[in-house]
């Protein structure tokens, strides 16, 4: 009989993380590794929010924190809500975890049954799925296509519904295709969740001050308010502030909901690191002004990233409206041979002798649901995204 849980054997590693640790291994041995396989911004936490962090270390703010977070964040988290998308919670409605990965776990974990069900439109995050099988719920997968702009349609989702469905995940912008849903489609698709009133909807906005060219971003509880009372609204500091090794998402939703969540994080984890806190109430409290700045940084290497990768042969890349990754299209270039003599039978394969012919680790498509495909992110210097787009043609070029 195995010690370890059969649990487990629903679940499989992060390939983002893999993909990333690969390309740290072949660095530390001295190979010329360019990786843009991890979702991080290379800038650096802003300042002010780190002077908080340490008056907060100075003032012994250093004792065990509430298990839903400090009275002072709680207060700052309805207030951006309200401030940013026209939302009204109390404090009590609010949750801080140890990054947005801990809210959707806890929400998960407080509200699946076995066999329950939740759908979760291709391409995912790597860890939706995941977290819901080992939440003893079954992952139902809503297919898009480059052709909708990776974005749900109300047809696949309703199609997609059935009465054992528990949830709705909704990322947007999205990881890994960068799509974000305009007010008009995000109105489609809750006309089609009022006629389910069982299904409740995860809207994670954790890539919210990220859009461009004018996109006004919208979140589904603020477009249709009769929702409200069935929606969590995650969001966080990590890719906004720049703030990911602080560990720190937050959500907001129904007050029962909320309560169950904190029961689980309480015996979980207990409240998240109090220093991260003041931090974040910085974050959300201090001057925003540096957000449009990063933001138009992120839109000039979107767009040369997007036009370098359109002119290596057999790539297509679509233009996403948000996030820091492109989804591109390897699948003229499958079936062809590698340098090395391997046959790219899959985007598997084609990221595997990316890397090792040119050193650029990226990950593949099928790792977020969606074959044919690879995601780059470009969170990364300019000078590293050009040269990593040449390598990526320098590639396609080899190819026989």
């Amino acid at each position: 009989m195995s010690f370890i849980a059969s649990t487990l054997s629903r679940i499989k590693p992060s390939s983002t993380i893999a993909a990333t640790q690969r390309a740290r291994d072949l660095a530390a041995q001295g190979r010329d590794i360019v990786a843009l396989s991890a979702g991080e911004p290379d800038f650096d936490t802003p300042e002010n929010i780190k002077q908080a962090a340490i008056r907060a270390i100075a003032e012994g703010k250093t004792k065990y924190p509430p298990v839903s977070g400090i009275p002072a964040l709680r207060e700052a988290i309805v207030g951006k809500f309200q401030r940013e998308n026209g939302l009204s919670y109390t404090p009590q409605q609010t949750m801080v975890s140890t990054g947005g990965k801990q809210v959707i776990s806890n929400a998960l974990l407080a509200t699946l049954d076995p066999g329950d069900e939740v759908v979760i439109p291709t391409p995912y995050w790597v860890s939706y799925p995941e977290l819901v099988a080992l939440c003893n719920g079954v992952p139902v997968f809503a297919e898009t296509s480059a052709a909708s702009n990776f974005k749900l349609t109300p047809e696949v989702l309703d199609k997609a519904i059935t009465p054992k469905t528990k949830w709705l995940i909704l990322n947007s912008p999205s990881n890994p295709s960068g799509a974000a849903y305009t007010r008009e489609e995000l109105k489609a698709l809750a006309e089609v969740l009022l006629r389910h009133p069982h299904v409740w909807v995860l809207a994670d906005d954790i890539y919210e001050h990220l859009v461009y060219d004018g996109f006004e971003f919208t979140t589904i509880a603020q477009v249709e308010p009769a929702l409200m009372d069935r929606t969590l609204t995650m969001n966080g500091v990590s890719k906004a502030y720049a703030m990911t090794g602080w560990r720190l998402g937050y959500g907001a939703g129904p007050l029962q909901l909320m309560k169950a969540m904190d029961s689980i994080q309480g015996q979980l984890t207990s409240g998240c690191c109090s220093i991260s806190q003041w931090a974040a109430v910085e974050a959300l409290n201090g001057p925003q002004d540096f957000l449009a700045e990063r933001r138009e940084v992120f839109r000039e290497r979107r767009d040369m990233v997007v036009s370098m990768l359109n002119a290596a042969d057999g790539i297509s890349c679509r233009t996403p409206e948000g996030a820091f990754y492109v989804f591109a299209s390897c699948a003229e270039v499958l079936g062809k041979r590698s340098p090395n003599g391997v046959v790219l039978h899959d985007d598997t394969t084609f990221a595997t002798e990316l890397l090792n012919a040119q050193g650029l680790a990226i990950v593949q498509g099928s790792a977020f649901g969606m074959g044919g495909h690879f995601r780059l992110s470009y969170a990364a210097a300019t000078e590293q995204l050009t040269d990593a787009c040449q390598r990526v043609q320098r590639f396609c070029a080899s190819l026989t």
